[in-house]
């Protein structure tokens, strides 16, 4: 079975599915919902609930890293980059070169930007962290304002013990 639960939250409304075990998405909600959502059952799980604790902590400034369990579904290069988009600290941003380089694909910087378009666990999985070899914010699933204000709160609670 397949849970899902919608919540608002200072980036705009976002919905959580998960199965029995794991996080399987989070993503914002920007349409009506359609026959496909009838597949889901919207449920607030002990597992989503806890989530959403952790999402709300984030984004007060008091969450640096998520404990719940999540089980994105994509390619084996797509969970590579997911894998390293994990490992970028908390505060801090990487290249897309340098993801490609540390899953070992270093001229494959614009398939990571693929794989970042198909992260279906937003913020936990921290796709927001990747940025231009320049230091210019691009493309971004939740629109470039949210990732600078996920950046801004990152950058003002690094190193505050959140």
């Amino acid at each position: 079975m397949l849970y899902a639960y919608e919540f608002p939250s200072i980036t705009g409304p976002i919905r959580i599915t998960a199965n029995d075990t794991h996080i399987t998405g989070i993503m914002w909600i920007e349409r009506e919902k359609t026959a496909a959502d009838t597949e889901l059952a919207f449920q607030k799980t002990p597992l989503i609930a806890q989530a959403e604790i952790e999402l709300n902590e984030y984004f007060a400034g008091k969450r640096t890293a998520f404990s719940v369990p999540l089980s994105p579904q994509g390619t084996p290069f797509q969970k590579r980059v997911w894998d390293a988009l994990c490992a970028i600290p908390y505060g801090e941003t990487r290249s897309y070169a340098q993801i490609a380089a540390a899953v070992g694909s270093p001229k494959g910087f614009r398939a990571v930007g693929g794989a970042n378009h198909h992260n279906p666990i937003v913020i936990m999985i921290p796709c927001h962290r990747v940025i231009g070899a320049d230091g210019s914010l691009t493309g971004f699933g939740g629109g470039l304002p949210v990732k600078e204000l996920l950046l801004h709160l990152e950058r003002e609670h690094a190193g505050k013990g959140a």
